[in-house]
């Protein structure tokens, strides 16, 4: 199936919105459209709640950008504003696992360079020698023109889940 960005983004943000909070967003500086947030809360105690074993908090962060053509310095630009978003959006402390920040970017065309710069991307922090969890940069591009998956070496979950949204035949039933 062919798509246009803002198609390819409508699928996206659907099938995300069963799973993710969704905030939208027009005519941002840096062509936001969509953030998503995913917030998970484990926990194994004893008899009550006072006698907790462990505990685990896992975000996760999708930023969804709309850009015509992708270059190496509006990916940087994007990128920097995720993580630095994701940084500021994160419960960081005990009982924190894990940390994803996902900038997708939904493009016509993307230049050589910011392919290069997307599967060179990788950032990684630990918080307490990963007592209080970390934080890991997935990130991905689709280019609409030639049907095209670029991301970096986190983001390969993210490239399957692309793939299952946008190429996938079978017509999604939403049940509420």
């Amino acid at each position: 199936m062919q798509y246009t960005r803002e198609t390819a983004i409508e699928r996206l943000v659907e099938s995300y919105s069963a799973y993710f909070n969704i905030t939208r967003f027009e005519g941002e500086p840096l062509s936001l459209t969509a953030i998503c947030e995913f917030f998970e809360h484990s926990e194994r105690y004893v008899i009550s709640r006072q006698a907790n074993l462990w505990t685990a908090n896992c975000e996760e962060f999708v930023y969804i950008f709309d850009v015509a053509q992708l270059t190496r310095e509006e990916f940087e630009r994007c990128r920097d504003f995720a993580w630095e978003d994701g940084q500021k959006r994160a419960h960081i402390g005990p009982g924190h696992m894990y940390t994803y920040v996902t900038p997708i970017f939904i493009c016509d065309t993307c230049r050589e360079d910011a392919r290069a710069a997307i599967k060179k991307s990788r950032i990684y922090k630990s918080f307490r020698f990963s007592l209080h969890g970390w934080m890991d940069f997935h990130t991905a591009a689709f280019e609409v023109t030639s049907n095209q998956i670029v991301t970096n070496r986190s983001g390969k979950c993210v490239e399957k889940v692309l793939k299952k949204v946008l190429f996938n035949k079978k017509k999604r039933r939403r049940f509420l």
